[in-house]
């Protein structure tokens, strides 16, 4: 006999639950605050009809709201605020009157004909700057018109936006809204002046936080964020009156399973951002958002088996969710985690019971600082001091700590690293070095301080240097190189969607310009990042916004690239943006905290056997 017990779970909802088994009821889904949202289910249409007719209407049509694009939104309340406005045409000046005084002076024949080739070539410059123009233009009004087009709405308000909208391809999961996706999206409404979504997405993302999860019997920490969630529509009664829910996926539904380890980071990150850019802090001081940002941190600084301050994850628990050979420390990770217990460390209230998190936020800082910046840090001296590394030392006093042979040291790296600059390794683990450069990780690295100003500059010196592999014709490449032929087989089990130079093997990613762009203005090269968006804007527009490039260079759009992607779109938006007010990117970025360095932990145990190198991390700081 099954026994089937009623259990009230900690948002106060209802769940039937049986050993080894969640039962599927309308009861467990978020719901409206205050009273249901009912109304009669559209007829059908097929989301492929309702985007082409969107894209058909790109020229001068009515704005569509995101309910046209898909059966899991509500209504939308009116166009964005001041749309009209950013959405004027570039007027260039009239110089007929010059062209006038030129052809018309008293001059020798043979010099009229060549001022008049000389006005001929001014025009047709000048013409091709206005159409240049006109093109910018159209692009970013474009941009905005499909980012308003993602929105999704929950009871009438705006709550995120789909990950795509491509009428070409089969929905599967795109038509959810993702966390990390959300990011640049939501940083392109900041910037513009529109909270309201971004509040409602923080607010409703922080309920599902505490949803029941269940894998196979097995339930991971209570503070696990979702990767996504969808809107869905309950039949209520038998009137056809539907209900919507928010629908929550924390991996259970994911390729491999995995838990989306990046989520709750993003979502620190994210919290913080729109106190800096808004005022809003009342809404951090919140209990509920305090007590979501702790149920984060208790994740991530339980105490477990490991001997390093970086996070220990499986493969495929970030913005590479599928298997690439990152598990252990991927530096993305370790990066994201940096950034979100320095966002922590502002936003938690202090008080008599918060002093022991605080206190364990600034150790692991300090420790993970140091650990990142001394052993992650790959430079041509760095590169050929490992080349020269003893193996198999027993001792306290070792330098090869964690015993990398130097056969590691592959190929292409010898020639590929430049005699200025350098960058952090993907992943260290104990007689393992993964070399290759990942671009999230050190842009991240870069925006929150986890790297020093002078290794900040190398990661940028060595972008610069190394232009055509990491950029090419489409910023930008989210790892390089790409594994090959036998490695590939190994590394992803023969994966047909990461082959060489696709997807996450060395694909390029237009998402990852915002990050650039953050990354630039911050270390004041700003040209960088304009080199970059000016290479971007030549092709998305044209091209259908896609999720990722192909080839070594990014020539090809990706083989199995969803098109109208949107954090393609709000990338370039929020990069755009940025340029345009480099000054908000100070809200978004931290500065080096010295104190950090004088925090050791090491300090405060006396034993003959702690050995710190502080002394180094700090010399880091002022070369």
């Amino acid at each position: 006999m099954i026994r089937v017990m009623n259990v009230i779970g900690s948002m106060g909802l209802a769940v039937a639950v049986r050993p080894c088994c969640r039962l599927f009821v309308a009861h467990i889904f978020t719901r409206c605050p205050g009273q249901y949202c009912l109304r009669s289910l559209p007829h059908s249409r097929s989301s492929a009809g309702w985007v082409g007719t969107a894209v058909a209407q790109s020229k001068g049509g009515a704005p569509f709201s995101a309910r046209q694009v898909s059966d899991s939104v509500g209504p939308l309340s009116g166009t964005v605020p001041g749309a009209e406005k950013a959405f004027e045409r570039i007027v260039v000046p009239d110089h007929t009157e010059a062209k006038h005084l030129v052809v018309e002076s008293a001059v020798p024949l043979k010099e009229k004909k060549a001022a008049k080739v000389e006005v001929k070539r001014v025009e047709d410059k000048e013409q091709a700057e206005e159409t240049k123009g006109k093109d910018v233009s159209e692009s970013k009004k474009e941009a905005w018109r499909l980012l308003k087009n993602a929105v999704v709405s929950y009871c009438g308000s705006p709550v995120g936006t789909m990950a795509a909208n491509d009428p070409f391809a089969e929905l599967l999961n795109y038509d959810q809204v993702f966390i990390r996706d959300f990011v640049p999206s939501a940083l392109a409404f900041l910037l513009k002046g529109e909270t309201e979504i971004v509040r409602n997405f923080l607010l409703h993302t922080l309920q599902l936080q505490s949803w029941e999860k269940t894998v196979d019997c097995y339930s991971p920490g209570q503070g696990l964020m979702p990767a996504s969630f969808k809107v869905r529509n309950i039949p209520k009664g038998n009137k056809g009156e539907f209900e919507e829910v928010l629908d929550p996926d924390f991996g259970e539904s994911a390729i491999g399973r995995v838990a989306p380890v990046d989520s709750g980071l993003w979502w620190i990150i994210l919290l913080r951002a729109y106190g800096k850019i808004t005022g809003d802090y009342a809404l951090q001081q919140r209990i509920d958002v305090q007590t979501g940002i702790r149920l984060i941190l208790n994740l991530c600084l339980s105490d477990g088996f490991d001997m390093f301050p970086t996070l220990l994850v499986t493969d495929g628990s970030c913005m590479i969710d599928r298997r690439m050979g990152i598990h252990g420390h991927p530096l993305e990770i370790q990066a994201l985690f940096y950034g979100a217990l320095r966002c922590s460390r502002e936003m938690i209230v202090s008080s008599d019971g918060s002093k022991s998190l605080l206190r364990a936020i600034n150790n692991r800082l300090s420790a993970l600082s140091f650990h990142i910046r001394e052993y992650y840090w790959a430079d041509m001296k760095k590169v050929n001091e490992i080349y020269r590394y003893k193996t198999e030392e027993y001792s306290q006093d070792a330098i090869n700590k964690f015993n990398i042979y130097p056969e590691q040291i592959p190929h292409w790296l010898v020639d590929w690293i430049p005699e200025k600059g350098g960058y952090f390794i993907g992943n260290l683990q104990p007689a393992h070095m993964d070399f290759r450069f990942f671009s999230l990780g050190n842009l991240w690295a870069i925006s929150s301080s986890l790297a020093t100003p002078w290794q900040a500059e190398g990661i940028l010196d060595l972008i610069e240097d190394k232009w055509n592999d990491l950029v090419g014709t489409m910023p930008l490449k989210i790892c390089y190189p790409a594994i090959e032929d036998e490695e590939w087989q190994i590394t992803t089990g023969s994966d047909p969607k990461n082959t060489p130079w696709s997807y996450h093997n060395g694909g390029s990613w237009p998402t990852l310009m915002w990050q650039f762009t953050l990354a630039c203005i911050k270390m004041g090269r700003p040209e960088l990042a304009r080199k970059a968006i000016s290479v971007a804007e030549k092709r998305l527009s044209k091209e259908k916004w896609p999720e990722y490039y192909d080839a070594p260079t990014g020539r090809f759009i990706g083989k199995q690239s969803r098109l109208y992607q949107t954090w393609t779109v709000a990338g370039f938006l929020t990069s755009k943006l940025l340029t345009e007010n480099p000054g908000m990117a100070s809200m978004l970025t931290f500065d080096e905290d010295l104190e950090l360095l004088e925090g050791c932990a090491c300090s405060l145990i006396k034993s003959p056997r702690t050995k710190c190198s502080r002394n180094v991390a700090k010399s880091h700081v002022f070369l």
